[in-house]
């Protein structure tokens, strides 16, 4: 049987190399990293989770739950993983990132199928592959890519910075989850006066920022808005998103102006991220600018948040339903690079590429998942939207509508959750 390449020890990449490994396929899975790093991962190790430690939502009342679900139907590593080392985090999954990709990669690691290459990738290969490269491919590769699909386009992430658990003033800040959910305190909450937020809000209007080079000037993403660019949308904007009050009452009852929370960033508890808090701040003005929020008067940053950039292939141009490049069905692209916006979606998508790509390699045609699920949808959006092409983050949305009409929301999702599952578990039993 042919060996299959996968270039890239991402989400998708490592998803993918398992739906394939594990089915006694032979394949390669090429990470550059530690060897050749980018500007914002840290370290070597394979699924690495950059921007946060959160992978949204947890139930099947929020589409992103339900793809969770899905993918674990579909036996994926990525959920295995995260399920296995989970931290609180209210409504959310959230996970010990180190622990998180040791798992992972001793997964791998015990799959005859499966050779682990530490070495840069720098060409579009000849053969049967999988290119999970990740927003942030080599310069070389990104070349090679270049030339494939004829553009690029480019939009940039922002990363939260991460703070010290024993630099926190507890007298101030308080565990809690908002409206109780999860454990009922997930989450440590930095509650604000309306007059410590105004002070706040005026000092990060007026922040040094990083500069931007000519291609960062082009996009942001809205999903990875920095907190400063929210900031520039109004006074309250930041009220009614990341510091919004609400369900988080004081000692007293009474409701706070605005609540800044901090997420676990390991199961010790003693590393905390700011939700919300993506930013291109210089690092000594988020230290300034930081410390304003009461409780983190005297934090220490274990991290100082960063922008990097992100690069995806116009997708609906270029792949079919299947993520096959068109005019060359041997090559599939799997993960942000591909269109696609998000931890889940990312390892979605390497796990859908690994399923057609096993399919193919047995010479089967490989079938499409169901327009009904989360992830057939999100594939039919990345392979025919319209218009100026954006990465998309997995929405109710994007699943074909229900003929019942329903007065509220959370019913509505709920049936389309069902249908998903359902239609889910035919096509396992059917093609699988």
């Amino acid at each position: 049987m042919e060996q299959i390449t996968i270039i890239g020890g991402g989400l998708a990449g490592v998803e993918a190399a398992w739906q394939l490994a594990k089915r006694n396929i032979p394949c390669q899975l090429w990470e550059m990293r530690p060897r050749v790093m980018t500007p914002a991962h840290r370290g070597g190790d394979l699924a690495e989770l950059v921007c946060s430690n959160s992978l949204r939502a947890a139930g099947l009342s929020n589409a992103v739950g339900l793809l969770k679900e899905e993918m674990r139907r579909l036996h994926s590593l990525v959920m295995e993983a995260a399920d296995a080392t989970a931290v609180p985090a209210g409504g959310a999954l959230a996970v010990d990132r180190r622990r998180f990709s040791a798992y992972i990669e001793k997964k791998l690691s015990r799959l005859p199928a499966l050779r682990i290459i530490r070495r840069e990738y720098r060409q579009i290969p000849d053969g049967k592959a999988i290119i999970a490269a990740g927003p942030l491919a080599s310069d070389a590769l990104s070349r090679q890519l270049q030339e494939l699909c004829g553009d690029r386009l480019y939009f940039h992430d922002a990363i939260a910075p991460i703070v010290s658990g024993d630099s926190i003033d507890y007298d101030i800040a308080f565990f809690a989850s908002r409206y109780d959910k999860g454990g009922g305190a997930d989450y440590l909450n930095c509650p604000m006066t309306r007059e410590q937020y105004r002070e706040f809000y005026s000092q990060l209007l007026a922040a040094e920022l990083h500069p931007l080079s000519g291609f960062e000037r082009e996009k942001l993403f809205s999903g990875c808005m920095p907190i400063e660019s929210m900031a520039r949308l109004g006074e309250d904007t930041m009220r009614f998103g990341p510091l919004k009050p609400v369900g988080l009452p004081l000692a007293d009852g009474s409701q706070a102006y605005a609540v800044v929370q901090l997420r676990r960033e390991n199961l010790s508890a003693d590393m905390f991220n700011l939700v919300g808090f993506q930013t291109r701040l210089k690092w000594p003005e988020q230290r300034r600018v930081f410390r304003l929020i009461p409780g983190l008067a005297n934090a220490e940053f274990l991290r100082y948040g960063s922008m990097h950039r992100n690069t995806y292939i116009d997708s609906p141009r270029l792949l079919d339903a299947w993520q096959r490049l068109r005019g060359r069905e041997n090559l599939l692209f799997a993960g942000q690079i591909s269109g696609v916006e998000g931890y889940v979606e990312s390892a979605a998508s390497g796990l859908a590429a690994g399923l057609t790509m096993a399919a193919m390699a047995r010479g089967r045609e490989p079938a499409a998942l169901p327009l009904t699920t989360a992830l057939g949808a999100l594939l039919h959006y990345t392979a025919s939207a319209t218009g100026a092409f954006q990465p998309m983050n997995v929405n109710f949305g994007l699943l074909p509508p229900l003929e019942q009409r329903f007065r509220r929301k959370q019913e509505k999702n709920a049936a389309l959750a069902n249908r998903a599952l359902q239609d889910l578990q035919t096509y396992i039993r059917e093609q699988l």
